[in-house]
C-alpha cells in the first residue's frame, strides 16, 4: 500500500473517492457531503478546520481506503473536549494547536473512521490492519510539522482498543444515549415494553403536542422545499443564538445537501395551524438514524422530545433500522428510552510528559464514567426483566 495526502475533495475527485469507499451508505463517507462542507464556507479559511484527506492506494494505485483528517486551530465543533489539555499547554509555555483530528466534522457520531470498500463496518481484521498502518503515517506527518497531537475522534470500541494497547497511543471514553431497536412494531409496541409509570408519562408528553394545537411532519431531502430548508436553518441558527453563538454550518450547506445526499436526509417539522414553528434535521443509511440539529422559533412544552427523540423512533420502527444516534449528552434521552452506550476516542501526545500527565487523566476518568454509565442505565423506562 502506499497513500498520499489531499487539501479537498475535489483534488481526489468524485471517482476515485467513491471507488475508495465503495457501497456503503454511511452518510458521513460520503464525497457529497464533505464537498458541500468545503464548497460552503464549512472548511477552511476562518473556521479553524483544515482539510489533509489521507488516500490510501494499491501499489498500482487503485483508491484503497480515505482517512478524514483535519488540522484544527482550536477545539470548537469536536465534542470530545480537550480545552483543559490546551490550557495546560499554554500555562507551561507550550503551543497546542494546531493539531490533527482523524474525525467527522461538528458529527459526534460513532462509526468507520477508515472509508474503505475492502469492509464498509470496519469489523474484518484487514481492516484493523490498515486503520493501525495509518496511526504511524500520521504521527510521522504531525513530527514533521511539529504538531502537538493527532485524536481519532468516537471510532468504534475493538479499534480504540487496538491502539490503546500501545503505550504510544491514549485511550479515552465518554457517555452517550442511544436508541436501539428490538424488534418494534410501532410507537404502542414499544412504550408497551415501559414500566407503567414512564409509558404514561411518555403518552403524556405525547398528548400535549396536540393539546398544544402542534402536528409534525416528517419530510425525506426529495421532498423538500428551499423555503422549508431556510426556516430549518433559522431554527438551527436559533438554538446557538439562545447562548450568544453562531453555528458552524451555513444555509448554502444545507441546500446543497438536499439536492446531492436527498435520500438520506430527513426533515421534521413541527407546525402551530399552518406555520412552523421548529425543525429537527437528521442523516440516515441503511441501519441507523443519526440526529444532528435542531431548533424552534417559540418554545413549546415537549416539542424538543417529540421533534428530536420520539419522531426519530418512530421513523426508526416505520424503516426498520435498528438504531438511533441522536447526537451527545443529554441524560432527558434516558426517559425516552435512549441508553448508556461508551464513546471512544485515541489521542498521541507527542511531548512524554504531557502523555504521561493525560494519559493519567484518561485513566481518572474512565472510572467516573463507567460509574456515571451504571448509574443512568439503571434509570432506564424500560419494565425490569
Amino acid at each position: 500500500m502506499k497513500a498520499q495526502w489531499f487539501a479537498s475533495v475535489a483534488d481526489i475527485g468524485y471517482e476515485r473517492w467513491q471507488e475508495a469507499i465503495g457501497e456503503t451508505s454511511y452518510p458521513f463517507a460520503q464525497y457529497a457531503f464533505y464537498q458541500a462542507l468545503e464548497e460552503h464556507n464549512c472548511l477552511g479559511d476562518g473556521t479553524g478546520w483544515y482539510p489533509e484527506y489521507l488516500l490510501v492506494m494499491e501499489d498500482d494505485e487503485t483508491p484503497l481506503a480515505i482517512a478524514p483528517t483535519f488540522l484544527k486551530t482550536h477545539s470548537h465543533g469536536e465534542f470530545v473536549f480537550d480545552w483543559s489539555w490546551a490550557d495546560a499547554y499554554q500555562r507551561y509555555g507550550y503551543q497546542y494547536y494546531p493539531k490533527r483530528v482523524w474525525a467527522v466534522p461538528y458529527s459526534p457520531v460513532t462509526g468507520p473512521r477508515l472509508f474503505t470498500h475492502i469492509d464498509p463496518m470496519g469489523d474484518s481484521e484487514e481492516y484493523v490492519a490498515i486503520y493501525a498502518a495509518l496511526a504511524p503515517v500520521l504521527t510521522q506527518a504531525n513530527q514533521e510539522r511539529q504538531f502537538s497531537s493527532w485524536h481519532l475522534l468516537f471510532c468504534r470500541e475493538h479499534l480504540a482498543e487496538h491502539l490503546g494497547r500501545s503505550d504510544e497511543y491514549l485511550h479515552r471514553i465518554s457517555c452517550q444515549f442511544h436508541w436501539f431497536n428490538k424488534g418494534y412494531q410501532s410507537m404502542e409496541d414499544y412504550f408497551s415494553h415501559f414500566s407503567s409509570r414512564k409509558r404514561k408519562s411518555a403518552r403524556k408528553e405525547r398528548d400535549k403536542i396536540a393539546q398544544q394545537g402542534l402536528h409534525l411532519e416528517r419530510k425525506l431531502g426529495s421532498e423538500l422545499t428551499p423555503e422549508e430548508v431556510t426556516f430549518f436553518y433559522t431554527c438551527y441558527q436559533s438554538t446557538y443564538g439562545k447562548r450568544g453563538q453562531t453555528g458552524y454550518l451555513s444555509e448554502a450547506f444545507f441546500q446543497q445537501l438536499v439536492k446531492s445526499m436527498a435520500e438520506q436526509i430527513l426533515l421534521v417539522l413541527a407546525y402551530k395551524g399552518d406555520q412552523p414553528v421548529g425543525a429537527s434535521w437528521c442523516f440516515f443509511d441503511d441501519h441507523s438514524l443519526y440526529g444532528r440539529y435542531w431548533g424552534c422559533i417559540e418554545e413549546f412544552d415537549c416539542l424538543h422530545f417529540e421533534a428530536c427523540y420520539y419522531q426519530g423512533i418512530e421513523f426508526c420502527i416505520e424503516k426498520g433500522l435498528q438504531h438511533f444516534d441522536p447526537g451527545t449528552q443529554g441524560e432527558h434521552k434516558i426517559a425516552r428510552g435512549f441508553e448508556p452506550v461508551f464513546s471512544h476516542s485515541v489521542h498521541y501526545i507527542e511531548n512524554p510528559g504531557f502523555r504521561d500527565a493525560i494519559g493519567n487523566f484518561c485513566q481518572e476518568e474512565a472510572e467516573a464514567v463507567r460509574g456515571y454509565h451504571q448509574d443512568t442505565h439503571e434509570l432506564l423506562p424500560f419494565k425490569q426483566a
